[in-house]
């Protein structure tokens, strides 16, 4: 009886839970996908002058070009003048037309994040009064559109291609090396090699538009493409490719020589070379992706690249070493059928991925969710959780292989004896005694050869010296013989493949498996071009920074971040009635997940710098946790107000940051 190292699942899924709660119960933000945290003019406030300019803040750098950046008037005609400008640290500015005149502008961004994503958005403001605008507020569609879908179908199978390409050869080498000769698992490599190869020529080809027009002319746009090569995920583009020349290398060898070495030192030899060298290969095509996307920026960059590597590693390792086995256990030989031993060294290497994907996952959690309320409350956190459902599935299933390759490892066993058994009894006999068959097949052959003698006789003067015709005619007798034998073992032998019971459930249940493999991939996929949920809680609280409800009350939503240990945050302020004379001001400190927290001290500061009125201080009282509270602060006149909010989170952390909110 086969022993099984594998867990049982239920394990596996309480390991999984306990790691999850522990790293996510301290879990800090991160930064990946670039989100707007704040503006100047703020969104929505009314302000009495025309402003200079107006600058962007983002939680991160972001590439711009000169339309990256535009203020619209009421009637959708362009205001601003050059290029944005980088002002200060992740600000960005572009100046305005003098002499603007009063209604609802519109400002609209199209920027590309450090982590290779387009990001666009669009708010408004007003001068003098709001008025109506012919300006859409939905905002740009980069990264959308044709020239998008088309990215993403580039970007899944590129995924698909790498995972196909290093899971197959990883099951050939680590498990089934006798699958090198077998050429439906030749054919799924190679297919695996050209879909990465030319996904990512697309990809390279679309990526100008897909970040900038998103005009499908522009795809071969060779001024777009120059550009695209001088950014990082170009860099990454190009070096996937070179990398792809060095798998084509190894495929060869791998497909060629390795297949033709007999068993013994020298090939041993050539299999750990080969698994070095496809290691280093397949670890490089990995670290294409993880250079260019989320794991390159925001919290421990250092520790996040590697770890993506192993876990698009161990993704392939399962899933790619899984399609290798569906296609060998339906499209293998007869002569050839995947031993259980190989099976079992498939669970093995599966069981190991798992593991590693469980681990690697977990961190990249804690990285791009930063709260358990981003599970739910934000898109990335939804995929997130389908995806870990998906996991589990596959899970499931993987256990019930599990059991049908033990039951394929013991019928595999006992039909080696009865093949053995019953290729002595047959050869027993056959030295006995010749068969009904052979001894007709000789009448027949004998009848055959007289007929031949004579035609050669009569024959003999007419043509040249040549090989004897009775000599050729048993050639093609015995090689037909040969093919009919052939076709009957071949037939046997499928016979006892398909009939075994426990070889049958096993195709049923790693095909099972394959199928929530490819929604997995997908939802995967998704994932990658997600904001990710830290990202969307901050900017849903910066584009909601200015309301003013009807009852004459002002909110005010500024984010902050000290570069300390819980230094990061979102205050809200309301000022009631908000109007020149005394109002009560209430302070609220929120962790990015909106959780209320505390921090040692909070200052706030009022200045109308077109009366040169201020700073007037405020000096608030904690009522609660995460709360604090003014009454009576005077304001001595309607105006533009600078709000400043000194936020400290310990002895030395301290940051001010400030919006602009319209007073009376």
């Amino acid at each position: 009886m086969t022993r099984t190292i594998t867990p049982r699942p239920r394990t596996l899924v309480l390991l999984f839970l306990a790691a999850l709660g522990t790293l996510l119960a301290g879990a800090a933000p991160a930064s990946a996908h670039a989100a707007l945290t704040g503006s100047d003019p703020a969104q929505g406030v009314v302000v009495q002058q025309p402003p200079a300019r107006v600058s962007l803040t983002f939680s991160e750098k972001v590439a711009m070009n000169g339309n990256s950046l535009r203020v619209l008037d009421p009637k959708g005609k362009p205001v601003q003048t050059g290029a944005p400008d980088n002002v200060r640290g992740t600000t960005y500015s572009v100046r305005l037309k003098g002499g603007l005149g009063k209604g609802t502008y519109t400002v609209t961004y199209e920027v590309v994040s450090a982590d290779s994503h387009p990001v666009a958005g669009a708010y408004t403001f007003s001068i003098g009064a709001p008025s109506r605008t012919v300006v859409s507020g939905s905002g740009p569609t980069v990264g959308g559109g044709v020239v998008g879908g088309l990215y993403q179908v580039g970007r899944y199978v590129s995924y698909a291609g790498y995972i196909v390409l290093v899971g197959g050869a990883a099951f050939v080498l680590l498990c089934w090396r006798r699958g090198a000769g077998v050429r439906a698992l030749q054919r799924l490599v190679v297919g695996g090699w050209l879909a990465l190869t030319a996904a990512t020529l697309w990809l390279l080809l679309l990526r100008g538009s897909y970040t900038t027009t998103g005009k499908v002319a522009d795809v071969f746009d060779l001024g777009l493409l120059g550009q695209v090569l001088e950014t990082k995920p170009g860099a990454a583009l190009v070096s996937r490719l070179l990398l792809l020349a060095a798998a084509a290398l190894f495929i060869a060898v791998l497909f060629g020589t390795y297949q033709r070495r007999e068993e013994g030192a020298e090939k041993r030899d050539l299999t750990f070379g080969l698994g070095i060298g496809g290691l280093v290969v397949a670890a490089g095509l990995a670290t294409s992706w993880a250079m260019s996307e989320h794991a390159s920026v925001g919290l421990q960059p250092g520790i996040a690249m590697p770890v993506d590597v192993v876990h698009l590693l161990a993704v392939a390792a399962w899933l790619g070493g899984l399609t290798a086995l569906l296609v060998a256990l339906y499209r293998a030989p007869a002569g050839t059928p995947v031993e259980a031993a190989a099976v079992r060294r498939f669970s093995r290497l599966a069981f190991g991925s798992v593991v590693a994907l469980v681990a690697t996952g977990v961190y990249q959690s804690w990285r791009q969710l930063g709260s358990w309320s981003a599970f739910t409350d934000t898109r990335y956190g939804q995929l997130l959780l389908a995806k870990i459902a998906l996991v589990a599935v596959m899970v499931g299933l993987a256990s019930v292989s599990r059991r049908w390759t033990g039951r394929l490892s013991d019928q595999g066993a006992e039909e080696e004896r009865a093949a053995a058994e019953a290729g002595s009894e047959k050869e027993s006999v056959t030295a006995a005694k010749p068969t009904a068959g052979q001894d007709t097949a000789a009448r027949g052959t004998g009848r055959a050869d007289t007929a031949g003698q004579e035609r050669a006789t009569a024959d003999a003067g007419a043509s040249e010296p040549g090989p004897a015709p009775e000599d050729s005619g048993d050639s093609r007798r015995a090689a037909q013989l040969a093919r009919q034998r052939a076709a009957v073992d071949t037939a046997r032998r499928k016979r006892l493949r398909d009939g075994d019971a426990g070889r049958f459930g096993l195709r049923r249940s790693v095909l099972a498996e394959a199928a929530v493999a490819v929604v997995l991939l997908a939802v995967t996929t998704a994932l990658t071009q997600t904001e990710p949920g830290r990202t969307e809680q901050e900017a849903k609280a910066a584009t909601g920074a200015v309301t003013a409800p009807r009852n004459g009350s002002l909110s005010l939503s500024l984010p902050f971040d000290t570069g300390g240990a819980d230094g990061k945050g979102v205050v809200a302020l309301d000022i009631d009635p908000a109007h020149a004379g005394a109002n009560s001001l209430h302070l609220f400190v929120r962790k990015p997940g909106g959780r209320l927290f505390d921090v040692p001290e909070v200052k706030i500061a009022l200045t109308l710098e077109a009366k040169k009125i201020g700073p007037l201080s405020v000096a608030p009282e904690h009522i609660t946790t995460g709360h604090w509270s003014a009454d009576g602060v005077q304001i001595p006149m309607a105006g533009d107000w600078k709000v400043e909010v000194t936020v400290r989170t310990s002895d030395i952390d301290e940051v001010t940051v400030s919006k602009n909110a319209q007073i009376g």
